[in-house]
């Protein structure tokens, strides 16, 4: 990945880093850095299970449900 670099680039870039940003700056940036290549990376390993999970079992059938009847006149009962 850095094989174009040499120890006298990676130098000039990490002193235009400090004169940019300062020394009280770079901490800072650092650890926000780290933090959010930690949050990539556990954010890919997730997708990665999900897309490995077996998918979810299809929802059971409904009940077959007996039909109403409603109720005749004629079948009222008289006491």
């Amino acid at each position: 990945m850095f094989e174009g670099l040499s120890l006298t680039h990676i130098l000039l870039f990490l002193v235009i880093l400090l004169l940019l940003f300062g020394a009280k700056r770079l901490p800072e940036i650092g650890g926000a850095l780290g933090k959010s290549i930690g949050e990539f990376k556990k954010s890919m390993r997730d997708i990665q299970t999900e897309a490995n999970a077996p998918p979810p079992a299809p929802p059971p059938p409904p009940a077959a449900s007996q039909p109403t009847i409603p109720p005749s006149t004629t079948d009222r009962r008289t006491n």
